[in-house]
């Protein structure tokens, strides 16, 4: 089935992200900046992605923080956000093709290994994740027997996510799932060679029923976007 004139087919009608998503909409950078995204392969520009600075950081932060101190998620019971995990594992390989596309064409991965390997190993992660938010507890530390030490498990804030250009998707994964588990909200980074799978995986966790806010993607250089983020005095965690 898995033909080079199918991926080739599939290739053509692709749909590529190019807005940073804030707040839940699609955002363009102030003033139109853009970065080109290419294919490593043939040097050809996939798209014009929004180059996102200091502004459009600051609105996702900003995003980030309304939706954990004001909003449902790190107030839902974890069985609620284990539901929504579940479901974005299940999108994940629903649109199994798509993703291992977006990751090949942008950083020049074998598109089989995207979609044998990365895709479900993305998926799984999201999956572990959220089978274990409602198997763990609180602990009693061990102490002497005159003293008493308990371990609470709390959500952070928000944490910065940045990831390198090499495993796209799979990496946001591995930053992503547990920090979304513990109730926190992320603002997400993805290398400016490979932008596209994460921006698509932001749009399907909306899909699966996280809330606004709560996953904010700003796509740029590492000078500009990713100094931003991780100088920014509201982020709680730079992972």
């Amino acid at each position: 089935m898995y033909t080079l004139e199918f991926w080739q087919q599939r290739a053509s009608d692709l749909y590529l992200p190019a807005c940073a998503l804030i707040d839940g909409k699609a955002v363009n950078a102030q003033g139109g900046a853009t970065f080109a995204a290419i294919n490593p392969a043939t040097n050809q520009v996939l798209a014009q992605v929004a180059a996102c600075g200091q502004a459009e950081v600051d609105l996702a932060v900003a995003s980030a923080r309304r939706a954990f101190e004001q909003g449902p998620w790190p107030r839902m019971a974890p069985t609620e956000r284990k539901k929504v995990l579940l479901r974005l594992a299940e999108l994940i390989m629903a649109h199994r093709e798509e993703l291992a596309l977006l990751d090949s064409l942008n950083m020049g991965k074998p598109v089989m290994d995207a979609y044998n390997i990365d895709v479900p190993g993305s998926a799984h992660v999201f999956a572990w994740y959220g089978e274990a938010l409602d198997k763990l507890y609180d602990q009693v530390a061990p102490t002497a027997a005159n003293a008493l030490a308990t371990i609470t498990r709390e959500a952070l804030g928000v944490v910065a996510a940045v990831v390198p250009w090499n495993f796209p998707l799979d990496m946001a994964a591995w930053k992503l799932a547990p920090a979304l588990a513990a109730g926190n909200s992320v603002v997400l980074k993805p290398a400016e060679q490979s932008p596209f799978s994460a921006l698509r995986l932001a749009q399907l966790a909306l899909q699966a029923g996280l809330p606004e806010g709560v996953l904010n993607v700003v796509p740029g250089l590492g000078e500009q976007a990713g100094q931003a983020l991780g100088l920014h005095p509201d982020v709680d965690c730079l992972v």
